[in-house]
C-alpha cells in the first residue's frame, strides 16, 4: 500500500540513511528533480563533481563549483554526504598523461590531489570512497597508472593521507560486481584483509549493487556483508540500481524490480547495514542511458522514480521495506 509517509521521513525515523547520487547541473535547473532530492533522500554523493577530472581542468586549477554547489545543497537540507570519488583508474583530467611522470611524481600528484580535495571538505563530507574499482572482474590487482607507478600500496597511501587530513571521516573501499560472494568478492576481501593486517585506517566497503541483467541473490549478498563485517568493516550499498536485458523485460517488469529493491533494504535492515544508495534520482537521469554500451544492452529505467520524477512500485516497495 501508498504510504502516506515520504521516503526520507520514512528512512529518518528508522534510523536509516536512503542516499542519492546527483547531478550538480540538474540540481541546479530541474525543480522537480531538486524537490525530490530534497524530501526524499537524507545522504548526498555528488554522481561526477568529485572525481579527478572534473575537479582539474589545468595541471595547476581545481574547480570546486560543482561540487561545492552539492555539499551546500547538503548541508542547507540536514543530509549525509558521500564523497566519490579520489582514486579511480577512469574520468582522469584529459591533460594529466602518465608517461609525462615519473613513479615517485605520480606518488606525490596523488598524494597533492587526495590532501587538497580532503582538506577543503573536512568535517563537511562525511564518507569518503577513497580508492574505487582496484580489483579487476577476474579477481587480478588492476593495473592502473596508481598500481604501475606504487604496486598495491597505493591504496595503504591513498587512506593514509585521507586519515591525516580527515581524521573523522569515515573511509571506505569502493567496488562493482562484489555484491555477493564470488570469485571479485573474494579478491576484494583478500585484498582488505590485507590492507588491515597492514594497519591501514579502512572504515568499510562499499558494495555498488548495479543489478543489470543478472540480478545478484539477495541470501549471497547477505552472507558477503556478514563476512566483511567479520572483518571490522562497515558495509555501504553505494549505487544501486535494477534494470532488465535490453528487449527482454517481462510484463509485470515493475513488480519484479520492486521486489528486488524491497529485498536488498530487508537485507540491509536484517544485517546492520545502515546505508543505502541508488545511482540517480529518476530514470530519465540514468548514467545507462547515457553510455552506449549499457544503453544497448539494458533497459533505461533503473531507478525509483519515472521519467518525470514520478514513484514507481520499486519507491512503494522500499518505504513498505522500510516501515517494516
Amino acid at each position: 500500500m501508498p504510504s502516506d509517509k515520504s521516503l526520507r521521513q520514512t528512512a529518518d525515523e528508522r534510523g536509516f540513511n536512503f542516499g542519492v547520487a546527483v547531478d550538480p547541473d540538474a540540481l541546479r535547473n530541474d525543480v522537480s528533480y531538486r524537490a525530490r532530492v530534497r524530501d526524499e533522500f537524507n545522504t548526498l554523493t555528488p554522481e561526477n563533481a568529485l572525481k579527478m577530472g572534473p575537479l582539474r581542468p589545468s595541471p595547476e586549477t581545481y574547480d570546486f563549483g560543482d561540487a561545492d554547489a552539492i555539499v551546500n545543497f547538503a548541508r542547507a537540507n540536514d543530509m549525509d554526504v558521500r564523497g566519490h570519488t579520489l582514486v579511480w583508474h577512469n574520468q582522469t583530467p584529459t591533460w594529466f598523461q602518465p608517461w609525462d611522470y615519473t613513479d615517485d611524481q605520480l606518488e606525490r600528484f596523488l598524494r597533492e590531489h587526495i590532501q587538497t580535495v580532503v582538506g577543503r571538505y573536512r568535517r563537511t563530507v562525511d564518507v569518503w570512497d577513497v580508492v574505487n574499482e582496484a580489483v579487476a572482474d577476474d579477481g587480478t590487482m588492476r593495473e592502473t597508472v596508481w598500481y604501475d607507478a606504487m604496486g598495491e600500496t597505493y591504496l595503504d597511501r591513498a587512506f593514509e593521507w585521507a586519515h591525516e587530513v580527515d581524521p573523522e571521516a569515515d573511509l571506505y573501499y569502493n567496488d562493482y560486481g562484489a555484491d555477493a560472494i564470488n570469485e571479485k568478492s573474494d579478491a576484494v576481501y583478500d585484498l582488505l584483509e590485507r590492507l588491515l593486517d597492514r594497519g591501514v585506517p579502512i572504515d568499510g566497503v562499499g558494495l555498488q549493487l548495479h543489478a543489470l541483467g543478472e540480478w545478484p541473490d539477495c541470501e549471497s549478498i547477505a552472507e558477503n556483508i556478514r563476512r566483511f563485517q567479520a572483518l571490522g568493516l562497515d558495509v555501504q550499498i553505494t549505487e544501486m540500481d535494477v534494470a532488465f536485458p535490453a528487449g527482454e523485460a517481462p510484463e509485470d517488469a515493475l513488480q519484479r524490480q520492486a521486489a528486488f529493491y524491497r529485498d536488498v533494504v530487508e537485507v540491509c535492515l536484517d544485517t546492520g547495514v545502515d546505508t543505502l544508495v541508488t545511482w540517480g534520482v529518476g530514470d530519465a537521469n540514468s548514467w545507462i542511458r547515457v553510455f552506449r554500451d549499457f544503453s544497448e544492452r539494458y533497459t533505461g529505467d533503473p531507478l525509483l522514480f519515472d521519467d518525470r520524477n514520478r514513484p514507481k512500485p520499486a519507491y512503494d516497495a522500499v518505504i513498505d521495506a522500510l516501515d517494516g
